[in-house]
């Protein structure tokens, strides 16, 4: 009897797995969003605030934990200045979900893990881990950009 119920179990995980790449696989929004969102990865682990500006859209707004939001291009390429004057990252994004609100918005639900370095002092590596939501908007060219950007730790608080 419990055989059988891990076998029913698992052919339903399957056809899910199967299903739901298959959704995604079909989806071009869905492709192009997840492109832009490896390059944001590559831009912050190369600590490249110009990549990072790229895919940021006219009228962005930059939701950073533990702060006010910086509200357009300017503030927000100010505030990744800052990031990477701060901070060495080394992280991966783990895409939870791309679904489209719109043909020109779309709604991206992530999670990254990784590592981040205080460039002061002799500090080491420390883990981080980030849940985020990504507002997406395509721009008249076509291109998937990040109109809202909002991130919160999903590190344990500290105890110091």
């Amino acid at each position: 009897m419990m055989n059988k119920l891990i076998r029913r179990l698992i052919s339903a995980a399957a056809v899910f797995l199967v299903s739901n790449h298959l959704a995604v696989a079909a989806n071009p929004d869905a492709e192009a969003i997840g492109m832009q969102l490896k390059r944001y990865e590559a831009a912050l682990n190369a600590s490249d605030t110009d990549g990072v500006m790229k895919l940021y859209a006219k009228d962005a707004v930059f939701m950073p934990q533990n702060s006010q939001p910086f509200v357009g291009r300017d503030a927000v390429k100010a505030a990744y200045i800052h990031v990477f004057q701060t901070i060495k990252l080394d992280v991966q994004f783990l895409i939870d979900e791309v679904t489209s609100l719109a043909p020109d918005w779309a709604v991206a639900r992530t999670r990254s893990v990784g590592t981040q370095r205080l460039l002061a002092g002799d500090s080491r590596p420390e883990p981080e881990g980030n849940q985020e939501m990504f507002l997406l908007h395509k721009d008249s060219d076509g291109v998937w950009r990040f109109a809202r950007y909002i991130f919160s730790t999903t590190n344990p608080a500290s105890t110091n």
